[in-house]
């Protein structure tokens, strides 16, 4: 037995190693999905087919409408659609995202991570970073294809940037909102007939595919609160010639703003979930 001598004090207790924290966790779980989406590459081919029929079929097909008085400014149609076509491929992409969550929570993988030392926020966050990572990847593929149909965008290199940040908000809002209403209601049929509800209307009342100027005025009132319709003006302005930078930062911020809401309620629904797990 050790005996400790008067005045002495006591050796301390080595600390227990910290565990890894929640940007390893993030990036671990972010992994995960993307080697999930690695060994099924036809899954993400076919996400791409619906937006480059659109590009290339409606960019013909349309492609007398912007002479119409008061549509665009020089642009061809083919160089107006690419911004709506990129953000409708983000928004339909991440309101599917909370498919993972019901998938997890089937297979029992959910209750195993609840019961484990992983990070609680990291499995949000996670699904976030998956889903902007695929958003990014694709949305340059459309652009590419966009350039070799004949488009041309004078916003250049910076442009590009730009648009893939209101890709990424646009990503960030929708797959929290998905991840919300999966934890909720659990339910992949539910899941499904939400997110069609929501991401078709947002569409529609949108300039993805005409120009609201066109429009009904209750549709351009409607649009003005559209989060859709902001991304859609970032990646529009982005790669215009002479950006309103005023209008393109502006619903920047209205997506940030958006995103941090979005993410907050995705948080709170988890804590819903964990409760009644």
């Amino acid at each position: 037995m050790t005996t400790i001598a008067p005045g002495a004090t006591a050796p301390s207790r080595p600390r227990a190693s910290v565990g890894p924290t929640f940007l390893t966790h993030t990036l671990i779980l972010t992994g995960r999905q993307l080697r999930a989406a690695w060994r099924m590459p036809a899954f993400l081919v076919m996400n791409l087919i619906q937006p480059i029929i659109w590009l290339l079929l409606f960019g013909q097909l349309f492609k007398a409408v912007v002479q119409i008085p008061g549509f665009g400014n020089g642009q061809s149609y083919l160089e107006f659609l690419t911004p709506g076509i990129v953000m409708m491929m983000a928004l339909f992409g991440s309101a599917w995202s909370g498919t993972v969550f019901i998938q997890d929570m089937q297979r029992g993988v959910m209750d195993r991570f609840l019961t484990s030392p992983t990070n609680r926020a990291s499995l949000i966050v996670a699904t976030l970073l998956y889903q902007s990572i695929l958003a990014i990847c694709q949305s340059l593929v459309v652009v590419g294809i966009a350039f070799w149909a004949g488009a041309r965008f004078e916003g250049g290199f910076t442009g590009i940037l730009l648009l893939l940040l209101g890709v990424v908000l646009l990503t960030a809002v929708f797959c929290s909102l998905s991840n919300a209403v999966a934890l909720l209601a659990r339910d992949q049929t539910a899941l499904i007939g939400i997110s069609q509800i929501i991401t078709l209307p947002l569409m529609f009342l949108s300039s993805a595919i005409m120009n609201t100027k066109l429009s009904p005025e209750w549709v351009q009132n409607v649009a003005a609160f559209n989060p859709f319709e902001w991304a859609v003006i970032v990646g529009r302005q982005a790669l215009s010639a002479n950006p309103d930078w005023a209008a393109l930062w502006g619903h920047v911020g209205l997506l940030a703003a958006l995103t941090v809401v979005m993410a907050a309620w995705a948080t709170s629904a988890f804590r819903v979930y964990q409760r009644s797990a």
